[in-house]
C-alpha cells in the first residue's frame, strides 16, 4: 500500500507561481512512476506530468510544457510540481498518483494505483 498527500495549493493571480508537493508513505520503494493530474468541475481528469522514480525521466502534457516542472526527492519520497506562468484555466484540483508495477502508460489515470485526495489551485485574472 502507498499513501499520498498533496500540499501547496492556494490562490494566485494570473502569471504567478505555486509549488505543489506530494509526499508518499507506505511501500514507497514499489513506486515506478508518480504523476500529477488535474480535474476541474464537470470535466474529465487530465494528465499533467509524470516522473520515473528510478530513471528520473520526466514527461509533460503539451498544455503545461514550458510552464510546469516536475521533480522528485526519492530519499524523502516526495514529488514536486513547480507551476509558473499560471493561467485562469489552470484553476482546478490537482492530484498526485503513484503507479506500482509498470503500467501501459504514464499518462492514463487507469494505469495509476494510488491517489491523494488533491489540493486546490485557484488562479484569478
Amino acid at each position: 500500500q502507498v499513501q499520498l498527500v498533496e500540499s501547496g495549493g492556494g490562490s494566485v493571480q494570473a502569471g504567478g507561481s505555486l509549488r505543489l508537493s506530494c509526499t508518499a508513505s507506505g511501500n514507497t520503494d514499489a513506486i515506478d512512476f508518480t504523476g500529477w493530474f488535474r480535474q476541474a468541475p464537470g470535466k474529465q481528469r487530465e494528465w499533467v506530468a509524470s516522473v520515473d522514480t528510478r530513471g528520473g525521466r520526466t514527461y509533460y502534457a503539451d498544455i503545461v510544457k514550458g510552464r510546469f516542472t516536475i521533480s522528485q526527492d526519492v530519499a524523502k519520497a516526495r514529488v514536486y510540481l513547480q507551476m509558473n506562468s499560471l493561467k485562469p484555466e489552470d484553476t482546478t484540483m490537482y492530484f498526485c498518483a503513484a503507479q506500482v508495477g509498470y503500467g501501459r502508460t504514464w499518462t492514463n489515470p487507469a494505469d495509476f494505483n494510488f491517489w491523494g485526495r488533491g489540493t486546490r489551485v485557484t488562479v484569478s485574472s
